[in-house]
């Protein structure tokens, strides 16, 4: 794991109270880019379903893709590898890659609020 997802670059918003209200604020203020792609979840798996049970599983994968879009390095870091997987020919090197981002990717879900 690259040092990248441990330890965000300054400048990056600390993580927000883990709720889906302060998650949707931190995502409209620092990754608008994603609020639509959330409103649209949101509405579909926890709203229109009237199911507060499936909250954990909606917040376990927002939380991870705000923790890698508020940080644009390792947003960049995260798509370059994925973009070189696609891209890639030799089978290998494209499964280190992808491992490395879903590292990445779990790494991140486990942030706690104000890190």
């Amino acid at each position: 794991m690259t040092a990248h997802a441990a330890e965000p670059t300054p400048g990056v918003p600390p993580m927000p109270e883990r709720t889906p209200k302060a998650l949707r604020e931190a995502i409209v203020e620092h990754a608008p880019q994603l609020l639509p792609d959330f409103d649209e979840h949101w509405k579909w798996a926890v709203a229109d379903a009237y199911d507060i049970s499936t909250v954990p599983a909606f917040m376990a994968r927002w939380w991870g893709q705000y923790a890698i879009a508020r940080d644009p390095k390792l947003d960049a870091h995260v798509a370059d590898l994925e973009h070189r997987a696609a891209e890639s020919t030799d089978i290998a090197e494209a499964k280190a890659m992808l491992e490395e981002a879903s590292n990445i990717r779990h790494q991140v879900r486990r942030l706690k609020p104000g890190q």
